[in-house]
């Protein structure tokens, strides 16, 4: 039929009349239903037309589930109704597709809807272009010979450059993620891994962000379903079990607080707030981090009490802690201090009926609905509303990442920037002043100092938290106070502040500035301090490189601009380490045994090719750990022995064909590894390089030291370590220890002159 026919037809004889699959008449129904409740008549009529003008577009397209393409469009729209969006975003989100699949031009659009719809769907397209260039998808490969790593984050900063210039292209695109999610399973694995992990890392934080918890829950779930399929589960089967239980113990808790809210004459909704999979499994893996189990989770029993006014939300607190006693510590007040992302509410912690914790939630309707639908629940494009002043301000945010787009030379400086400052949980600090200051979780007295003035930050020499002296890499916390002591001399920033081990400096944004100082100051300077970083690193990783080796692994045509780059922090202490663990050994020239199944050993975690059911041990000789390139030596007796590829005691075997290929499993377990300390004896020596390893929970097995005429001392230690990262990181703060000159693994070979 001509589109043009069918405009003169009511739309709704037209869905009933034209449609073929039920599915389809369902959906568009819900649909306009949904809009006819809050949409005035003439907006539902161009819902409606948006619709039937997607619908002529689709025709006869199927996705990959092999359902009709337009019940895509539909199911987006019908999220964004739910949220109560405006005509134009409505629109858009049915056309959001006709452009990058049905040839449809932007100049089509503009002329048979507003020039907004036109302007929505352009910027949704090129969001949606952005989903094929993902990292490791063919696609990428073929759109650019780029870096397709590069391409992405390219294409990321795009995207978050175009939400801060309308919210709604943004919105859309979160709609259409979570269908797609919920539809993921008609895709090849890898491909469903590529997608839910970027919607773990992207997505999800950014519904978060604009508050819409609505969406966030749903895109957690269905991406970690893909991800970790047997723990999704395992977790979803261990709440099946107790949901019963668990239904009827909260009704009793609500039914309580009912009828002490009654009796004190306070209106107020109260019911059990439901915990997605996700929001579990990431609290177990804290929780036994810490040594407890699924049943210490504070929050896996919530309610919520919705109340009428802000005083309410307080009379009502007063009236749960008179039936409850509180948990110490385990208090937030949202509601004088919202959170950035404009969530406001009471949190309590108690120890309710049969001694079970349980969180108590207290909010306003309004605040309720914020919660649920953050952004949305503002939305200043509602027809016949005024800007609303109130929420501009509470989205400084926003405008910061147009702040940060122009300052960041880099697309990956800007990502990092994204990724750690804006995605991250937040903490409220005071200033000395009492302004308040939100920070990342885990901000330092340093990034603080960033944060409030570039000066103060390359100026920053200690930092007072609550009148206390504190070090510069203390993590701050809610309610702290903070003031930032400062020096008179123009030696600028530490260079230790860049290095992610010792932790002084948490945001990206506080590191970017430290960079930018160091960039400017002289490329002698620079260079050394590159060189000097480059030597530990290459010990750390037992690496015998020669300068073309290093240029070809971490990317660089010439040394001193390699050096450059590290000494001035362009290139990270880890981006050096995970370029470097990439050097390629020779093969050794022995016979390979016939290709068998891989044997896990329980005992060590190493996978054993070719042989049979035979137990693995570390070799004494070199004291391989995970990170290691290893090879095994059959024994007579005891198994495979484990060595260090190049292993003294392997290259010269004269039986070669008892030698075995093996590579790591993932078993946790610790390794011994042997340090050597050369450091100028003192009182306390010692005492401080044990303290340094135990902060790092690093087991000390053995020390053994001996002094030397010249007044110097060589320290021995065996450790017990879980890998290389948690090497390198004890080495970082050895090597910070006053009278320490070097630290270096046992039996390393000295790295390259550079």
């Amino acid at each position: 039929m001509d589109f043009g026919l069918r405009q003169v037809l009511s739309s709704r004889e037209v869905i009933n009349r034209d449609m073929e699959h039920g599915v389809e008449v369902k959906e568009a129904n819900v649909l306009l239903d949904k809009v006819s409740r809050y949409l005035p008549k003439d907006a539902v009529k161009e819902v409606e037309r948006a619709y039937l003008y997607a619908e002529e577009c689709h025709d006869g397209q199927l996705r990959k589930s092999g359902e009709p393409y337009i019940i895509h469009p539909l199911q987006a729209a019908s999220f964004l109704a739910d949220l109560n969006l405006d005509c134009d975003t409505i629109c858009a989100a049915l056309l959001h597709d006709v452009m990058e699949d049905c040839g449809v031009t932007y100049d089509d659009i503009s002329k048979s809807f507003d020039p907004e719809v036109a302007k929505l769907v352009d910027g949704v397209t090129k969001l949606t272009r952005m989903d094929y260039r993902m990292p490791g998808s063919d696609t990428a490969l073929l759109l650019s010979s780029d870096d397709p790593d590069r391409l992405y984050a390219e294409s990321l900063r795009k995207m978050l450059v175009a939400m801060a210039e309308d919210i709604r292209v943004v919105l859309i695109k979160l709609a259409d993620r979570l269908h797609n999610m919920k539809t993921l399973d008609a895709l090849p694995s890898a491909k469903r891994k590529a997608i839910a992990q970027e919607t773990l890392d992207i997505y999800s934080p950014l519904a978060h962000r604009l508050g819409i918890w609505e969406i966030k829950w749903q895109l957690d779930d269905l991406a970690f379903r893909h991800l970790n399929e047997d723990r999704y589960r395992e977790i979803s089967k261990m709440l099946a079990v107790r949901r019963a239980e668990r239904e009827e113990y909260v009704e009793q808790v609500c039914q309580r607080l009912r009828e002490v809210l009654n009796g004190a004459d306070l209106e107020a909704d109260v019911y059990g707030r439901p915990k997605g999979i996700y929001s579990i499994y990431n609290k177990m893996q804290k929780y036994a981090a810490q040594g407890n189990e699924l049943r210490d989770i504070l929050d896996l029993y919530a309610i919520r009490i919705v109340v009428e006014s802000e005083s309410d939300c307080y009379r009502a607190l007063g009236l749960v802690h008179q039936v409850w006693s509180p948990i110490p510590g385990q208090f937030d007040d949202y509601v004088a201090t919202p959170k950035e992302n404009m969530y406001q509410a009471l949190h309590t912690t108690v120890i309710c009926q049969g001694g079970q914790p349980l969180e108590v939630q207290i909010k306003t309707t309004e605040m309720h609905q914020v919660a649920e639908y953050g952004v949305a629940a503002h939305w200043r494009y509602k027809e016949g509303r005024a800007r609303d002043l109130k929420f501009e301000e509470k989205m400084t945010w926003m405008r910061q990442l147009l702040e940060w787009q122009r300052e960041a030379a880099e697309t990956e400086d800007f990502i990092e920037s994204v990724k750690q400052d804006i995605f991250r949980d937040q903490v409220f600090v005071y200033t000395p002043k009492g302004d308040i200051v939100e920070m990342g979780a885990g901000s330092t007295p340093v990034d603080f100092a960033y944060k409030i003035h570039t000066e103060l930050g390359h100026h920053c020499m200690g930092g007072k938290v609550n009148g206390r002296l504190v070090g510069l890499d203390t993590p701050l916390q809610n309610g702290d106070t903070v003031e930032i002591m400062t020096t008179k001399s123009n030696r600028g920033p530490s260079p230790d502040w860049l290095n992610p081990n010792l932790g002084y400096v948490k945001s990206a944004s506080a590191r970017q500035k430290v960079r930018q100082w160091f960039n400017h100051q002289a490329r002698g300077s620079n260079i050394e301090r590159g060189k000097d970083k480059l030597r530990k690193e290459m010990r750390r990783l037992n690496l015998n490189l020669d300068e073309a080796e290093i240029l070809s692994l971490v990317r660089f045509e010439a040394m001193d601009d390699l050096l450059l780059n590290l000494g001035s922090g362009g290139l990270t202490d880890g981006q050096l380490a995970h370029r470097l663990s990439q050097a390629v050994r020779p093969e050794p020239e022995f016979p390979q045994p016939r290709p068998n199944l891989p044997l896990s050993s329980p005992s060590s975690g190493i996978s054993v090719l070719g042989v049979g059911d035979l137990l693995t041990r570390m070799a004494q000789c070199c004291n391989p750990i995970p990170g290691d390139e290893i090879s095994g030596f059959v024994t007579r007796a005891r198994g495979v022995t484990v060595h260090k590829y190049d292993c003294k005691s392997l290259l010269n075997e004269d039986e070669p064909e008892r030698i075995v290929p093996v590579s790591w499993g993932e078993a946790k377990e610790l390794y011994p590894v042997r340090v050597c300390i050369d450091a100028y004896d003192r009182v306390g020596l010692l005492r401080d390089v044990t303290v340094r390893v135990s902060e790092e929970r690093v087991n000390i097995a053995s020390v053994v030291t001996q002094e030397r005429s010249d007044g110097t001392v060589i320290m021995e230690l065996t450790l017990h370590t879980t890998g290389m990262e948690q090497l390198g990181k004890l080495f970082a703060k050895l090597e910070g220890v006053k009278s320490v000159t070097s630290v270096t693994r046992a039996g390393s070979a000295m790295p390259a002159q550079v």
